[in-house]
């Protein structure tokens, strides 16, 4: 049960939280460090809150693992 994907709401998020989590970003593609995120898709996977999004500059996948300094 652990294993699976549960969807969460993003939005929920105060406006403070959601722009710092669209804005704080790595991407992959583009080996480049806050180039933002649109599209985010908030979710638990394994006990790990992440929110996936696409990349401003690229438009790749971008992956944000949040921990407990985030909250």
């Amino acid at each position: 049960m652990q294993d699976e994907r549960i969807e969460r709401d993003f939005n929920v998020r105060s406006e403070e939280e959601q722009q710092a989590f669209l804005q704080q970003t790595w991407c992959d593609h583009c080996q480049e460090v806050n180039l933002g995120m649109i599209n985010p898709r908030e979710y638990l996977l394994k006990g790990i809150v992440f929110v996936e999004g696409d990349c401003l500059g690229c438009g790749h996948a971008v992956l944000t693992e949040l921990t407990e300094d985030d909250f």
